[in-house]
């Protein structure tokens, strides 16, 4: 097995500019969840001339894809991850396009040598990170059945190999009232806004009572349509995270004695639902994370402190399936927020196309790892054997 390493990153190398074309591609092309067919048709045609053998649409999506190299052998079965979604109206403000050309470049670095080593290698092309629960329905589908470990990495503003997420639910409350003039006689209305308003005051108020690094926050989606007019009809959505599944859990049942007792006191009836994605908190793999550790920090990009808060994301799902992580690589010169245009702007940068190749390479060292050194692939399934 000697210097099989260094021979995938050379290849990785190699493979630079065509890594980079593509990620430019797809920025240039941003495509929301369940609509990325440029991207998953260019990242596909790459695999396919690599030698993988793809399958698309999968799992019932038509912009998912499995692409299996053929040269299988006894071993760990590693699936890795790519995700190719963007924004609305910020395009590839979370950098999905790097994303996806790592998982690519990764594969493609590992392709000419596959033959020479253990297990299976898979990479699958999950949509609609951004809302649309991909990952969640391609567990659903059996996607993840006869894979034994799973990882991505994703862009951001510093390297992070141990970072978790926050479990996520999406609610949505709608609030009905009673038209009436506004001015001439309002006694006569039910004001659906007021109770969407006292909703956010009562959140406001819980705000000091919750565990730090939960989130609750939301927007009104529906105030009315005139001023002149009693608003009959109200609605805001929202987002309520937290670093634990049973906490998130707690919160949303907060959340709907908020909007309830809103409810009562303006005399609006409640439509409370639960809505788009949830997801878990992402199940920490300590061994499997340290072994990408050590070759991220191989490849001279040293892993820094976590500072600020978290996200959310469903690669949470697919690590209580199977072992996984989602470390991150830094792509800016300073603090950068993701989901920013200036982040957008980043993803595009050279800074990113030395970071997606450093990250390719040690995704595909990572592989090498797991496939030569069957006690770290043991202690790496512990975590989910102990769960």
């Amino acid at each position: 097995m000697g210097g099989l390493k260094e021979r995938a990153w050379a290849r990785i190398d190699e493979l630079a500019e065509k890594l980079w074309d593509l990620a430019l591609r797809i920025h240039d092309n941003p495509e929301l969840g369940f609509q990325e067919r440029k991207a998953a048709r260019w990242l596909t045609e790459e695999l396919k001339k690599g030698g993988f053998e793809v399958e698309i649409p999968y799992g019932g999506l038509e912009t998912a894809f499995r692409a299996e190299h053929p040269a299988r052998a006894e071993g760990p079965t590693i699936a890795i991850l790519a995700e190719y979604d963007a924004l609305p109206e910020l395009g590839h403000a979370c950098g999905h396009n790097l994303i996806a050309t790592i998982a690519v470049g990764a594969a493609l670095g590992l392709a000419p040598f596959k033959g020479e080593l253990p297990g299976c290698l898979v990479v699958l092309g999950t949509p609609a990170e951004e809302g649309g629960a991909g990952k969640i329905l391609l567990i659903r589908a059996g996607a993840f059945r006869d894979v034994d470990l799973a990882m991505m990495v994703h862009p951001a503003d510093r390297t992070l190999v141990e970072r978790g997420s926050l479990a996520i639910t999406e609610v949505e409350i709608e609030l009905r009232g009673v038209a009436a003039h506004a001015s001439s006689e309002p006694e006569k209305g039910g004001n659906a806004l007021d109770a969407v308003i006292q909703t956010f005051v009562g959140l406001n108020a819980l705000r000091q009572h919750i565990k730090d690094g939960a989130r609750i926050h939301g927007i009104i989606t529906h105030g009315g349509v005139k001023p002149n007019i009693v608003p009959e009809y109200a609605a805001a959505s929202f987002y309520v995270r937290a670093q634990e599944n049973d906490y998130r859990d707690e919160l949303v049942e907060k959340l709907r004695r908020c909007a309830e007792g809103a409810a009562l006191a303006t005399g609006a009836k409640l439509t409370f639902k639960k809505v788009g994605h949830e997801y878990k908190a992402i199940r920490p793999n300590h061994h499997l994370a340290q072994a990408f550790r050590r070759n991220i920090e191989a490849l001279g990009y040293p892993v820094e402190e976590p500072k600020g808060g978290m996200g959310s994301t469903d690669m949470g799902d697919v690590s209580w399936e199977v072992p996984a992580i989602h470390p991150y690589i830094r792509i800016t010169e300073g603090e950068v927020p993701g989901h920013s245009r200036e982040f957008a702007e980043a993803a595009r940068s050279e800074r990113a196309k030395e970071a997606m190749l450093a990250a390719a390479k040690a995704v595909a060292g990572t592989c090498i790892d797991v496939w030569t050194d069957p006690e770290l692939f043991r202690t790496v399934r512990e975590v989910c054997q102990r769960s």
